[in-house]
């Protein structure tokens, strides 16, 4: 097994400023570390327990599947904070089957964003006995 000592996800924008406008403003993501100049520069920003990179440009947007997802404490008020910054809701806060509450957003190329709240009494947060 390789030992893994950091990591993050590369995105290629199709317009890197539009995209760091988008990570960075309308999401709020910090920035980990910056690199390079110019319009082509890179951007590290945190996400959670790991790393998006923006940086670099393509012709063309990511490919279909690729999605990001971000947990947040409260996802109605996440809801009205992206609505406020224009950020494209593809769909709003919801309560799934399986317990948790999700929303669906767009980044600027389309890449496909689940913004989720873990309830108190989701398994993933409570645990009993441990």
């Amino acid at each position: 097994m390789v030992h893994v000592l950091s990591s993050r996800i590369l995105l290629r924008p199709t317009d890197p400023e539009r995209s760091r406008a988008f990570y960075g403003g309308a999401l709020g993501l910090a920035v980990y570390r910056e690199f390079g100049t110019g319009p082509e520069r890179g951007v590290v920003y945190f996400l959670g327990g790991g790393f998006l990179e923006v940086s670099g440009r393509s012709d063309a947007p990511p490919q279909p599947g690729l999605e990001l997802w971000i947990q947040v404490a409260d996802a109605a008020r996440a809801h009205e904070e992206l609505l406020e910054r224009g950020v494209r809701v593809l769909e709003p806060p919801e309560k799934k089957p399986w317990g948790l509450i999700e929303m669906w957003i767009a980044d600027p190329d389309g890449v496909r964003i689940a913004v989720v709240e873990v309830p108190e009494e989701h398994p993933m947060r409570y645990r009993p006995g441990i």
